[in-house]
């Protein structure tokens, strides 16, 4: 049986089927909050479909998104790593399926296998190295540049040209007023990359928007298509059917595609997704 989250894909039939024996499907509805700062989460979530942000909140009500995870990961994952309070919360910002499991049969799996745990720490160590990345974006590229590279992050993950989200999401996650918003999206637009109306955004021309994008897409696009390619070292692993996985999954990076639904490959090498052509050669446009 094929499985929608990639990080269930990447493991040998015996650690998946151990994990998914005690999930259960759930449909996650907008906003739906699935851990909140300081506090133990009682479920994770192995993502199918739709994006959760992961979002640091200030005192005084501010809030700015620190990362998503879409279809490749583990929501609940950095709680498996020990007693520190994890101060981000996360909900779920494009409509979303997953397999719920109860976070302590999570950590009892990750405890006693080493494979399972081996890829859960791959997928966190993909997640906190993108976040340092994006750490440095925030405080060093322009809000157009931003905005370009999370629209083209969150298609990866989602393979969809239209991107449900508001005014109010996009502003969070610039940390930026939603009038900022408006006159980055109306330029995106103006130029042809991207058509912008009231809760929606459609993304037009793909490799325009690379182009407008920061080096940081490059950086966080490599990470992400390498996820779960490496062979774990776990001695009692079916290597055969995880190293074929790898290999199949993770090919070479093509941009994706508009929506046939006719079988390929994603944006980043994954399969069982729509394919879209080759990826466009990154070009910086000039700055305004």
């Amino acid at each position: 049986m094929k499985y929608q989250n990639l990080f269930l894909e990447s493991l040998s039939r015996e650690s998946r089927n151990s994990l998914v024996r005690l999930c259960v499907e759930v449909d996650l509805p907008l906003r739906k909050s699935l851990y909140e700062p300081g506090i133990a989460p009682m479920y994770a979530y192995f993502m199918t479909s739709g994006i959760a942000s992961v979002v640091a909140m200030m005192e005084n009500g501010g809030m700015a998104e620190v990362g998503l995870i879409g279809r490749e990961g583990v929501v609940g994952s950095f709680h498996l790593l020990g007693p520190a309070k994890v101060s981000t919360s996360c909900f779920i910002q494009l409509e979303a399926t997953a397999l719920r499991i109860r976070f302590a049969d999570l950590m009892n799996c990750f405890r006693a296998n080493e494979e399972i745990r081996e890829r859960l720490l791959e997928f966190v160590q993909e997640q906190a190295v993108s976040l340092s990345q994006l750490a440095g974006c925030n405080r060093l590229h322009d809000n157009e540049e931003r905005l370009a590279r999370w629209l083209l992050m969150a298609q990866d993950r989602t393979q969809t040209d239209t991107l449900n989200f508001t005014q109010e999401f996009l502003a969070m996650m610039l940390g930026s007023r939603r009038t900022t918003v408006t006159l980055i999206a109306g330029v995106l637009q103006r130029e042809g990359l991207i058509k912008y109306q009231r809760g929606k955004v459609k993304i037009i021309d793909r490799a325009a928007l690379e182009a407008a994008s920061c080096d940081c897409y490059q950086i966080t696009k490599e990470l992400y298509a390498s996820l779960y390619s490496h062979p774990v070292l776990a001695g009692e692993v079916d290597m055969e059917a995880s190293g074929a996985l790898a290999g199949e999954k993770m090919a070479k990076v093509v941009a994706p595609a508009g929506g046939n639904g006719a079988g390929g490959t994603d944006t980043l090498g994954h399969k069982d997704f729509v394919g879209r052509g080759a990826a466009a050669k990154k070009t910086k446009t000039p700055k305004r």
